[in-house]
């Protein structure tokens, strides 16, 4: 889709929004109006249902419907004519997006985007699906058709409409309620888990069951752990074997480094081609942890080029990480075309670099004439090989193909970029660049985790009249006052993770702040677990809790690694209660869809494995710190600069020698003066 504003004589109410997805839809004909008071008054004085349609900006089928039935004058009119209709965009809402998404799932078995729910001027859903189509096909009414049947129903048939939308409400209100399990969290949860999703493990082409596949991030990073803590060597197996398959599909950007939403085959090789900050945030710390267990160079390759593209394309100049790349670009004529920005036929790769040099890419990543996508190619490693594979000399030869092909690539028109900034998305991208830093001890990756985390703390963290603090979802100057679970619990973990790279005491302290904050808002006291919006917000239909780990962890998973963490960082036993209690709280749905908790089953394991501490005293100490960030020790954390903050648990350990304190639950071995010393009390700290 053209994203490119053109010169008309209509321009509805979203011209004024701050949204690049809604302000894509600002000239169409549908008199849009954003979620606000205004249209449920309207719908009310007119009597008429309400149309909310969800989006975002990279989604390819929103455009797709936008394109065929939001710009057609005649599918307006119907709208105009019926309802009161309101786009909003999911990553400035994801609480509605989240509530009518559970309605339409309930109602029709599954779910996506784009969103379109019909909803009484009261907020209550009473019908809704994704997209539909111009003209009725496969099975499904047109567009134009169900909004002449809503009408209708609303009409004729309206008490049946709020009797089926109240019995629904009911079962919103219930949806993502959990009690806690009455049982101590326990090594059979995390186990049974484990047995359960590597059963459906697909062996030939990694990931789990068939297409299409999402990179199974936050699974695997569970598989990790629990490999750290059981030794058990077919989790380990599973998380590199993937790993690895990802990086060799059309999923990964070859050229560009990154990975792409998800690939719609069962082979990695064609992508949804949009770009998404909490997948590459997510997929970066994964591959470091898996260069950290193995040393091996391809998955250090791949987390350096996904670092190095978000800082390239997603980074903004004031330091905060944008959100997503379109899947959709121009072609030359001027047309809207998914992947175009990414994909080859083979004469253009051969006018790019040569004929000379062309075999070794054709060869390389697979290019034919007939193409593997729409007569185009998208680029993979056909030759069953990884760049680390090649000779030395065809190692330097492909690389310098590459840079000849990216600076070529970046002569297209780009695909659009949504540059909004949201809180939760730049907590995963801090913590993985934090980490990124740490690992590879790169000093552009460390300047850009610090220059993220002040611009976070300065833009989305103020200070209120009682004392408190808010976290807000954007920026101030957006009028936007207010955060979600998933705001807070991300910021907190992405400081906990700057902290650990600097030292400097004033990220741990603030995720302590922010982390009291999260509790006083939004735990709830009575059944336990967190609800996803804060306490006395009420401008959605239900306050539901989130436990679910889709995309991007659910808020009260991230919110138990965060209190887990700072547990050990403060010797604060009433955040390790709360952090289990919240574990606890999905415990059943853990047992039942174990695919669903990635992050929840990560943070058990964290609590299940033995507590370590790694305390660095006196000055000049980077040697010991390259070293500990050369293992994988997810069961620690890590105080580089002991001089810089007083810490319940290391009270009068500060020391002017260089000295490094490796601690198993605060009982601490003789520290380590030499490398030597000091890798042998690391070893330690691995599970037996």
């Amino acid at each position: 889709m053209n994203t490119e504003q053109t010169a008309t004589t209509h321009k509805n109410r979203l011209a004024q929004e701050r949204s690049p997805y809604l302000k894509q839809h600002a000239e169409n004909p549908v008199n849009w109006f954003p979620w606000c008071d205004e249209a449920f008054t309207l719908a009310k004085r007119e009597d008429k249902p309400v149309l909310v349609s969800l989006g975002y900006s990279a989604c390819h089928w929103c455009h797709v419907m936008a394109h065929e039935s939001f710009e057609d004058e005649a599918t307006a009119d119907i709208m105009n004519r019926h309802f009161v209709n309101i786009k909003v965009d999911i990553e400035e809402r994801p609480d509605i997006d989240k509530i009518y998404m559970n309605f339409v799932q309930m109602t029709t078995g599954r779910g996506g985007w784009p969103l379109n729910v019909f909803v009484t001027p009261d907020k209550v859903p009473f019908f809704g699906g994704t997209y539909f189509p111009p003209n009725p096909r496969y099975g499904m009414p047109s567009w134009q058709q169900i909004l002449l049947s809503v009408a209708d129903a609303w009409q004729n048939r309206r008490r049946e409409l709020l009797d089926s939308g109240n019995q629904l409400l009911d079962e919103l209100r219930k949806f993502g309620a959990a009690q806690a399990d009455t049982a101590p969290l326990s090594a059979s949860l995390t186990e049974t888990a484990f047995n359960r999703i590597s059963g459906t493990f697909d062996r030939t082409n990694g990931g789990f069951g068939g297409a299409p596949k999402f990179p199974p991030t936050m699974v695997l990073e569970f598989f990790l752990n629990y490999y750290f803590r059981t030794g058990e060597a077919k989790a380990l197996e599973i998380a590199q074997f993937t790993g690895r398959k990802m990086a060799a599909g059309g999923i990964y950007d070859h050229l560009g480094g990154g990975f792409h939403r998800y690939a719609v085959d069962a082979v990695w090789l064609v992508p949804h081609f949009e770009k998404m900050l909490y997948d590459n945030a997510q997929l970066l710390k994964f591959y470091l942890h898996l260069y950290q267990i193995s040393g091996e160079g391809v998955f250090a390759r791949v987390a350096r080029e996904t670092c190095d593209y978000l800082l390239r394309e997603m980074f903004s100049p004031d330091g905060g990480f944008y959100s997503s790349q379109d899947a959709d670009s121009l072609t030359e004529d001027g047309h809207s075309e998914e992947g175009r920005f990414y994909v080859w036929t083979a004469e253009e790769i051969r006018s790019a670099i040569g004929s000379d040099e062309a075999a070794l890419v054709e060869n390389f990543y697979g290019i034919t004439e007939e193409g593997n996508f729409e007569g185009k190619n998208i680029l993979y490693l056909a030759a069953k090989q990884f760049p680390e594979d090649l000779s030395e000399e065809d190692r330097i030869k492909l690389g310098e193909i590459r840079q000849k092909l990216l600076l070529e690539r970046d002569k297209r028109p780009k695909p659009f970029r949504d540059e909004k900034v949201i809180t939760a998305w730049n907590g995963l991208a801090l913590e993985a660049v934090s980490l990124a830093a740490a690992v590879f001890d790169d000093q552009d990756y460390r300047q850009a985790a610090i220059k993220n985390a002040g611009y976070l703390l300065e833009k989305r963290v103020k200070n209120e009249e009682n004392g408190g603090i808010k976290v807000t979802r954007f920026d101030f100057s957006e009028s936007c006052d207010f955060g979600f679970i998933d705001d807070y619990a991300n910021l907190a973990n992405g400081l906990i993770a700057v902290y650990q790279l600097t030292g400097k005491a004033e990220f741990i302290e603030a995720a302590r702040a922010i982390s009291e904050q999260m509790i006083s808002a939004f735990w709830d006291k009575n059944e336990g677990g967190f609800f996803y919006t804060a306490e006395g917000f009420d401008e959605t239909l239900v306050r539901n809790k989130e436990i679910f780990d889709n995309a991007m962890p659910s808020g009260n998973s991230a919110a138990a690694l965060a209190l887990l963490k700072l547990s050990r960082f403060y010797s604060l036993e009433k955040f390790e209660r709360i952090a289990t209690t919240a574990i606890r709280a999905a415990a059943e749905m853990i047992r039942a869809y174990p695919n669903g908790f990635g992050c929840a089953l990560e943070a058990a394991e964290f609590y299940l494995s033995p507590g370590g501490e790694v305390v660095l005293s006196g000055k000049e100490t980077e040697e010991f710190e390259r070293v500990f960030w050369g293992n994988y020790l997810p069961n620690t954390i890590f105080i580089p600069r002991l001089s810089e903050i007083e810490l319940p648990p290391f009270e009068g350990r500060e020391s002017d020698r260089k000295l490094a304190y490796v601690c198993k639950n605060y009982v601490c071995s003789k520290p380590a003066e030499t490398i030597g010393s000091f890798l042998k009390e690391l070893e330690s700290l691995r599970a037996k």
